[in-house]
Order: structure tokens, then C-alpha cells, then sequence
């Protein structure tokens, strides 16, 4: 036989209808000891109910002749005993009164008491059922519903402020990795085109040479190389937009001259003028921060042109700032550059895949500092970024929400 399950709702009713009629049945047992306490039951024997004696009581009253004496008593003690007899019978019927009555009112009460636990029940669980709902509702397509619960801050409205934070993370996640997946598949398009359209045209001919197909393996070679940095910076853009997990101080001032030392200027001239500064967050990204601003200002310039870095430290900020000669760019466009795959038709080159600038700034915002961008009058682009120093990092509190992963691999 299956057993009957019941309800959150109902179990809930159950116990209010219990507990009161629990609490019901000891008022009345109190109440009904109370009373019968306080009315006393008097201690008498039955009154005598002989005819001929209850008669010769009567004419006690109405004779006029000398009577027994000892008859008076007698018929005296026969009212007294009458009434107490009474007395006690009116409490009999007083006491089963009450218990019949109250037993009545407790039932009645109970069921009501059970009509309102049911009412109250279901608005303390409207939350639960609402939670529920979302759940059910919530997919990968679509994460947008919220119970945005009002009233009091109780375990209820906690619960509920907690699912809203998880589906904001959730969405957050779906659409970081539909972003990912389209943006990877849009841009491998190009390398997959030119690797297919080499080996097409190279197998096409009946009898290709050594050197074509050694050609072709090393235009191939390139284009999975180039592929492959693809996927590497989207999966950076991607996996990089939330906090540090572990940060750990690092001397950006290092970071900055290590990378200029790899940087090829070729026939830029470069200006270097930096302060050691320590930032507390992942170095890894750091200093992906600074090849893609260095390398940025190489790509985008005008032939022996210049390219100066700066960094400084003021009111608890690190200032990174990356300055180039190049083409002129409009200045209603400059926010554009940070847009991932976005590329000016002023700053269009032969190499990137547009999403240098993108990186940049979700690993600023990963370390809670800014970017921004201002173009030059003589052309070209001063890139800013500001970051929390150490000491301005270790007086705030550690967030608790952390979304990055670690990019050691990357």
C-alpha cells in the first residue's frame, strides 16, 4: 500500500490545528477543575420522601392545633436537606454543562484554528513556491526570472536573495560562454578559410613540388598558430571577467620593464619612465595587460614613430599609461576599441584579432581599477589604466564572489 505523503502546507496546518487544540483541552480541564473546586457539594444524606410524612409537613404550616415538637425538627431538617440536594444537583448539571459546551467550542475552534493555519501556511510558503517555480522555469536559454522577494529580511527572504544571486551568476556564465563560442567560431572562419583554400590550390596541381608543399605546410603551420592564439586570448576574454581568486602582490614596475625589453620597436623609438609599484593581484595577467597595450602601440603606428610608456603611483592608484604616434582616430569611436572584434578602419593592420583592448580592460576590471582611452590631436592613442595599489587593496574588503580562473595555461 503506498503511503500517503503529505504536503509542506499541510504537515504546517496539522501542527497548528494540534497545538491548538492541544492548548484548548488543558484550558478546559483547568478551568472545568477550577470550578468544580469552587463550588461546594454538601454533605448530606438523601431527604426523606415518605408521602405521609411530606403531607404531615405540610399542615406544619397551616395548622392551628399544639404540634409535636420533635415533628417541626423533623420536617426543618427535611427542607434543609430538600435544598442542599438541590444545591448539588444544579452543580451536577452546571459542571456537565460546561464540559459539553466547552467541548463544543474547543472542536469548533480547532476547526477553525486549522481553516487559518492552512491560509497562514500557504503565504508562508508563496515564497518556496515561487523559488520553485523559477527553478523549474530556468534554463540555459533563459535565466532572466528573479523573485525579487519583498518583506521582512527572514530566512524565506534570505533564501530567495541567494537563489537571485546564483541565477545571476548562472547567466553570467551562459552568456560569457555563448559570447566565447560565437566569437571563436566567427574568427576561425579566416584561418580555416586560407588553411583550406592552401591546400586546395596546392592539391589541385597533379604533381606538386617538394618546395610548394613545404610551402604550404608552413602557411598551414602559421594559420594553426594563429588559430590557436585565437583561442587562447578568447578563452582569457572569457574565463577573465570577474575577480581575483588568489591575488598576491607583484612589482608592476618589473612587469612593465620585462615586457618592454621583449617588445620588438623595430624603427619606433620608445620612451620608457617607470616607479616600482606593487599591485596585489595575478601577474600572468598583468603582464598580458602590458604586452597588449605595448603591443597595440607598435602595431597601430606610423613608420619611426614613437611609443612612450609611463607609470606612476598617486593617491593609492597605479597609473599605466601607454602613449603612441599613429592615424588619426575620431573621438566618438575611441570606446568602440574596447569592444571585442572591433576594429577602426583608422587602425586596421595586417595581425590581431581585435581583442586586445577587450582583454585589457576585463583584467583591469578584474583587479578593480579603470581604463579609458583618449585620442590624440597629432593622431594616435593615449591608453590609461588605473589600478589599486597594494595598500589601497589590502584596506578594502576581499570579494566574495570570485568568477576568474586561473590563466596560467592560457
Amino acid at each position: 500500500m503506498r503511503r500517503l505523503r503529505l504536503t509542506a502546507r499541510a504537515r504546517l496546518t496539522i501542527v497548528f490545528a494540534a497545538l491548538f487544540a492541544v492548548g484548548g483541552t488543558i484550558l478546559l480541564v483547568i478551568t472545568y477543575v477550577l470550578v468544580a473546586q469552587n463550588v461546594s457539594v454538601a454533605d448530606i444524606n438523601s431527604p426523606s420522601s415518605d408521602a405521609a410524612f411530606q403531607k404531615a409537613c405540610a399542615n406544619v404550616a397551616t395548622s392551628t392545633r399544639p404540634l409535636d415538637e420533635n415533628l417541626k425538627f423533623k420536617c426543618a431538617t427535611s427542607v434543609k436537606l430538600g435544598a442542599a440536594a438541590a444545591a448539588n444537583a444544579q452543580r451536577r448539571a452546571m459542571l456537565d454543562d460546561l464540559l459539553f459546551y466547552a467541548a463544543i467550542t474547543l472542536v469548533a475552534t480547532t476547526v477553525v484554528a486549522a481553516f487559518v493555519g492552512w491560509l497562514i501556511a500557504g503565504r508562508i510558503l508563496r515564497p518556496v513556491h515561487r523559488l520553485t517555480e523559477a527553478a523549474r522555469n530556468a534554463s540555459e536559454n533563459n535565466l532572466s526570472q528573479r523573485l525579487d522577494l519583498s518583506g521582512p529580511h527572514d530566512e524565506l527572504r534570505e533564501l530567495g536573495d541567494t537563489f537571485d544571486a546564483m541565477l545571476d551568476r548562472l547567466e553570467f556564465a551562459f552568456v560569457a560562454q555563448r559570447r566565447f563560442i560565437a566569437n571563436a567560431s566567427h574568427e576561425l572562419r579566416t584561418p580555416l578559410t586560407i588553411m583550406r583554400t592552401t591546400l586546395d590550390v596546392v592539391l589541385a596541381k597533379r604533381s606538386p613540388s617538394n618546395a610548394e608543399l613545404v610551402e604550404m605546410g608552413e602557411d598551414v603551420r602559421a594559420e594553426v598558430a594563429n588559430a590557436d592564439a585565437l583561442i587562447t586570448t578568447l578563452l582569457a576574454l572569457a574565463q577573465n571577467e570577474g575577480t581575483i581568486r588568489s591575488p598576491e602582490p607583484v612589482e608592476l614596475g618589473a612587469v612593465v620593464d620585462g615586457v618592454v625589453e621583449r617588445s620588438d620597436f623595430g624603427t619606433l623609438s620608445h620612451e620608457e619612465r617607470v616607479e616600482a609599484t606593487t599591485i596585489d593581484g595575478d601577474r600572468l595577467l598583468l603582464e598580458r595587460l602590458v604586452s597588449n597595450l605595448v603591443s597595440n602601440a607598435i602595431r597601430y603606428n606610423v613608420p619611426h614613430g614613437d611609443v612612450r610608456i609611463e607609470l606612476s603611483t598617486s593617491d593609492g592608484f597605479a597609473t599605466l599609461r601607454v602613449i603612441n604616434t599613429g592615424a588619426p582616430v575620431s573621438t566618438d569611436r575611441v570606446g568602440d576599441i574596447f569592444q571585442p572584434f572591433t576594429r577602426l578602419d583608422e587602425r586596421v593592420g595586417t595581425e590581431g584579432f581585435g581583442l586586445g583592448l577587450a582583454l585589457v580592460e576585463t583584467i583591469a576590471t578584474a583587479h578593480r581599477g579603470t581604463v579609458g582611452a583618449t585620442a590624440l590631436e597629432r593622431g594616435g592613442l593615449e591608453v590609461v589604466v588605473r589600478l589599486p595599489a597594494a595598500s589601497a587593496t589590502a584596506a578594502s574588503d576581499p570579494p566574495a564572489d570570485a568568477a576568474i580562473a586561473e590563466l596560467s595555461q592560457a
